[in-house]
């Protein structure tokens, strides 16, 4: 394998380091990608890439064919028999599995020149640059982009400061037409289950509780709606499972590393915002690297973070409290305009140039 040098070596090739790779590109760095696996990589997630998180991924030059996505106009929140809606203040959401959006952005990051190191494991950072493959690749710029459990983060001694109260989200796909162009948000006692319609014969289901054994076959029964849809559907492709949870740290960069994406910190699956602020994150981060200052980058990181997690802890709020959530629910079933105007905050992005 080849050492030379480069400017942004970005350990984690999933799509908050493809997109942090791609924006570094653009701006005229020379970028390596090292990830053990191999693409595509899956994950759990609910798959639906929200009008900001779309805006962002045109930013960086990626691009998904209309046959590989499903639109969707606008999110329904659902317990039991009261429903409120809004379509998106700024045009569709897609549906994309996870597998297409991923060889999309390694498509895009290929185009762009970035250096891409599959089934390269990384084994340490030094001062010297970054150790994968029995040898030593000198860097400039370090980016961890390995996701919640990040090594990165532990090699540079940055460490989580809010407490960890994680939930544990559950995916599988079935075979079946979606019902509604809406992505639908089901609450219940004790987890949410998001459906997203990511093809035209195909949805996702994604359940997040905080009960690490709860899986989604036994969840359904708690909603009869949903089970009467879904109970008999086959399922089209193997369940994964994740963790998710609220977490911040004080830091997100030391001396000439940065972190990225859930490596850096993260929201609540609930919001349906980690990949959107993973892209805005990278075009941040892009243009720290640039000037050469990751000061610059802690400062949009912290401005990026604020709104998703306010909506983060309102909306978990809302699942732990049914006396809470319930009135909640009647009042935008009844007043659309305010369920419209909390739509509109949840996806409004700060300009962190």
């Amino acid at each position: 394998m080849p050492l030379d040098p480069t400017s942004v070596f970005i350990i984690g090739g999933g799509p908050a380091g493809l997109a942090a790779a791609i924006a570094a590109r653009r701006k005229g760095l020379t970028v390596t990608v090292a990830d053990g696996a191999r693409p595509p990589i899956d994950k759990a997630c609910g798959e639906g890439l929200m009008p900001d998180g779309l805006a962002a991924l045109r930013r960086l030059g990626v691009r998904l064919e209309p046959a590989e996505a499903q639109p969707f106009r606008g999110i329904r929140f659902i317990d039991g028999s009261v429903s409120a809606a809004s379509p998106f203040p700024g045009g569709c959401a897609l549906g994309v599995r996870r597998t297409v959006l991923h060889s999309r952005m390694v498509e895009a990051a290929a185009a762009t020149g970035v250096r891409l190191l599959w089934e390269a494991p990384v084994s340490g950072i030094c001062p010297a640059g970054v150790c994968v493959a029995g040898g030593t690749i000198p860097a400039r710029w370090i980016v961890g982009a390995d996701g919640f459990h990040s090594r990165v983060r532990r090699w540079a001694g940055l460490a989580a400061a809010s407490p960890l109260r994680p939930r544990f989200g559950f995916r599988v796909h079935y075979r079946v037409a979606p019902w509604s162009d809406y992505m639908e948000l089901h609450w219940g006692e004790d987890c949410q289950i998001y459906i997203t319609p990511v093809g035209p014969r195909e949805v996702c289901a994604a359940l997040i509780s905080r009960n690490p054994h709860m899986r989604l076959g036994a969840a359904l029964a708690e909603f009869p709606q949903l089970e009467a849809r879904l109970a008999r559907a086959p399922h089209a492709a193997t369940e994964r499972g994740a963790i998710t949870a609220n977490r911040s740290l004080p830091r997100v960069w030391r001396g000439n590393v940065a972190l990225i994406g859930d490596a850096s910190g993260s929201v609540d699956a609930i919001t349906g915002e980690g990949l959107c602020l993973a892209f805005h994150q990278a075009i941040a981060l892009a243009d720290s690297l640039v000037s050469g200052d990751l000061a610059r980058y802690q400062a949009a990181h912290r401005r990026l973070a604020r709104r998703p997690t306010l909506m983060s802890n309102l909306m978990l709020a809302m699942g732990r409290q049914t006396w809470l959530r319930k009135p909640a629910f009647f009042t935008m079933a009844f007043e659309p305009r305010i369920f419209q105007k909390l739509l509109a905050f949840h996806l409004c992005v700060p300009n962190c140039s």
